[in-house]
């Protein structure tokens, strides 16, 4: 329980269903749909299809999507996958033939086919009660009458002010008298309305083919490019199976690769043989072995983490718990790891987060995502349409796992999640933040299960992520915490931005209630009804 005299937000209670974002009129959205009748993924689609309008910067209909979806009539959990593909001309050697000895960052040729709404269509063609076209109205009108600009959104959107000035089409659509829309200013986006029309009316066909697609591929040209119409015909969802572990009695269970899901498992399998719960939380113990852990799966992520279709990884071995008792005992209780961190295995061959819980137990964790802020910073010619910039996670080293290739898809920092207590679903979150992600999973459970804090206050406690050989922490972390990492050898930085988002929904099946959190680092909210 919080405490009421400091500041902090009260759990978001439910009975009969609750959708949590990191936006208020994409929460809103979804609360509609479920109050009208629509189940947990119309909700989640509508709720996300309005994110992408609100919050630009974060994800849009150029991006890529994956979900998880417990179907309450059969007790199963579904996995879709629905990343883009590289263009059938994408090779290393073409990458290299423009003048780039790695992937470039924000460019056309780091685009891969965007899979999100194909993703849309085939989860609401399999479980939803409502169309497509049905789901995209409340988007389609806030893109056409404009919306207001939210404080988080607004500071996002200035730090990409300058980038999106070099993109004409963005420029058009996006900055208006070449700045970045005020907090409080009303914002519309007609291009990407007409563009949403479409597909409202079309289908999954109104992106993928016809105009809309024409234009990307147009776009693409312009920029010398590697995309073709085919490209994009040919993109399609793939429903996969999760993986899991078990963490404290609950099972963890996420998208395998390409996702990076498979990091926050093989985080849970070193800590579930360390008493974290003994150690005074946030202190220097504590971190410590959250980042080693981190440390040592992002290792195995870096190196194995890519399309299974072309390099099968080693899910398996990295789960085992034998694997995991010998990565645990790597870790040194008062001395950080050398970085980078080698794998330990033998040779072998920005984004926003849909909870939503419906009163028939139907449970979706959706996440949709352009990766970098405004992703690429391209907007496709008169479409509205922001393309993301997932194709860095590519390398052109032609022996590397994830060396880019024609078809393949690259390794995803996005990952929805769900948490089971034997057959049923108990919490269905998601921690946004790209490479946080996995640590934002493992650090949420860890805070619920190991130190009893509530959802909202394991979701609001300090942050904190080893990144490029540095320990970066916000800025509320305790000093005497800091002090002692630094004489473990962590190289320790002060966050210049909070690291993440996170939203979650609990479900009490003893009380009949769900128990909702949102994270304060964004503009969002939990509902219930």
């Amino acid at each position: 329980m919080r405490d009421f005299q400091a500041p902090g937000r009260s759990l978001a209670l439910g009975t009969n269903g609750m959708v949590a974002t990191s936006h208020p009129l994409a929460t809103l959205a979804g609360l509609d749909v479920l109050r009208g009748g629509g189940n947990a993924l119309d909700a989640a689609v509508s709720a996300c299809a309005t994110q992408c309008v609100v919050e630009p910067m974060s994800t849009g209909i150029g991006g890529d999507c994956f979900v998880l979806y417990h179907e309450a009539a059969t007790g199963t959990l579904h996995g879709l996958n629905a990343s883009g593909r590289a263009p059938t001309r994408a090779t290393a050697e073409a990458i290299r033939a423009r003048g780039h000895r790695s992937m470039p960052l924000y460019s056309i040729l780091s685009v891969t086919v965007p899979g999100a709404v194909d993703g849309w269509a085939a989860a609401l063609a399999r479980f939803g009660r409502r169309s497509l076209g049905d789901a995209l109205q409340p988007a389609i009108a806030y893109a056409e009458e404009g919306y207001p600009v939210t404080p988080v959104v607004a500071s996002a959107w200035q730090r990409a002010e300058a980038r999106l000035r070099e993109n004409p089409a963005a420029r058009k659509a996006l900055l208006v008298g070449d700045k970045a829309p005020v907090m409080g200013s009303r914002h519309r986006q007609p291009d990407l309305a007409r563009t949403l029309r479409t597909i409202a009316g079309q289908g999954r066909a109104g992106f993928y083919e016809g105009p809309v697609a024409q234009a990307i591929v147009r776009a693409s040209d312009e920029l010398d490019g590697l995309f073709t119409l085919e490209d994009f015909a040919a993109q399609h969802a793939e429903w996969v199976e999760p993986i899991e572990t078990e963490y404290r009695g609950v099972r963890l269970r996420e998208i395998p690769p390409n996702g990076q899901g498979i990091t926050a498992l093989m985080m849970l399998n070193i800590l579930r043989h360390e008493d974290l719960g003994a150690k005074p939380r946030l202190g220097a113990d504590h971190v410590h072995w959250l980042a080693e852990a981190y440390n040592l799966a992002v290792a195995e992520r870096d190196r194995f983490v890519t399309d299974p279709r072309f390099h099968g990884p080693p899910v398996a071995a990295l789960l085992s718990d034998d694997y995991a008792v010998r990565q645990h005992a790597r870790v040194s209780p008062q001395r950080a790891l050398p970085h980078p961190v080698p794998s330990g295995l033998p040779a072998h061959r920005d984004t926003v987060y849909v909870s939503v819980v419906d009163r028939d137990g139907n449970a979706a964790s959706f996440i949709n995502s352009l990766f970098h802020n405004f992703g690429s910073g391209l907007v496709a010619g008169e479409t509205g349409v922001v393309l993301h910039n997932r194709g860095i996670s590519f390398v052109l080293d032609e022996g590397h796992d994830r060396c880019i290739a024609p078809g393949k898809r690259p390794m995803h920092t996005i990952i929805p999640a769900m948490g089971y207590r034997g057959e049923q679903p108990w919490l269905c979150f998601g921690v946004m933040g790209a490479h946080y992600q996995p640590m934002g999973h493992a650090y949420v459970l860890s805070n619920v299960l190991d130190f009893g804090l509530d959802l909202q206050e394991a979701i609001d406690a300090p942050r904190f992520l080893p990144e490029a050989g540095k320990l970066v922490l916000e800025r509320h972390m305790p000093a005497a915490t800091r002090e002692e990492l630094q004489r473990r050898g962590h190289a320790v930085a002060e966050a210049p931005l909070p690291w993440g988002g996170g939203q979650a929904i609990m479900i009490d099946r003893d009380a009949g209630t769900l128990i909702g959190a949102s994270d304060p680092r964004k503009d969002g909210c939990a509902l219930g009804y």
